[in-house]
């Protein structure tokens, strides 16, 4: 599967962004789905991962209450909203793929990133 992550930009602290994640190659329900993010000098964290129906979710302790993932298998989309926003989310976020939910080893497949500022 290929992934194309797209949604990213410049927004002020307190603001919202909806990340996207586009897929193709195998049927996109096949796969579970998460979002990473990675700062500079810092390590790559999960943030969100979504079953293959949607309804089971998990989220990274930092972004609970605040950001919302979700998929529209019909469009192939994953979606990841982001709501009250900080500086301390500024990252390039990635989408991934696997066929295990939220898998301890790590995903299979990987989209590029995109760049999400946050300025104070």
């Amino acid at each position: 599967v290929q992934l194309q992550a797209s949604g990213g930009g410049l927004v002020q602290a307190g603001g919202s962004l909806r990340l996207s994640c586009a897929a193709s190659g195998r049927p996109f329900g096949f796969y579970t789905l998460g979002w990473f993010r990675q700062a500079p000098g810092k390590e790559r964290e999960r943030v969100a991962a979504i079953s293959r129906s949607g309804d089971s979710t998990r989220y990274a302790d930092s972004v609970k209450g605040r950001f919302t993932i979700s998929r529209d298998n019909a469009k192939n989309t994953v979606y990841l909203q982001m709501n009250s926003l900080k500086p301390e989310d500024t990252a390039v976020y990635y989408c991934a793929a696997d066929l295990y939910f939220d898998p301890i080893g790590g995903y299979d497949y990987w989209g590029q990133g995109t760049q999400v500022t946050v300025s104070s």
